[in-house]
């Protein structure tokens, strides 16, 4: 987070992809940190899913990636 943070603060667009199971992990570094890092969450477990199942996971977050750049808010990618 503090890598987006000093991007934000250069007006470079900055954000990450977690899943869900780290959202309450993210608002809490947030909150302590004073600054809320914009996000994309996709279903978890991941570890376990197969290649393919990757790919397919990206494709369907992709979109909300570019648009969380552009528009720089949080949005759920849920595949």
């Amino acid at each position: 987070m503090h890598d987006i943070n000093d991007l934000d603060g250069r007006g470079i667009a900055g954000g990450f992809v977690a899943s869900d199971e780290f959202r309450d992990a993210a608002k809490a570094q947030g909150d302590a940190l004073g600054f809320h890092a914009r996000a994309i969450y996709v279903p978890h477990p991941i570890q376990d899913r197969t290649d393919e199942e990757m790919k397919a996971l990206a494709r369907k977050a992709f979109p909300a990636v570019l648009d969380m750049l552009r528009q720089g808010q949080e949005q759920d990618a849920q595949a």
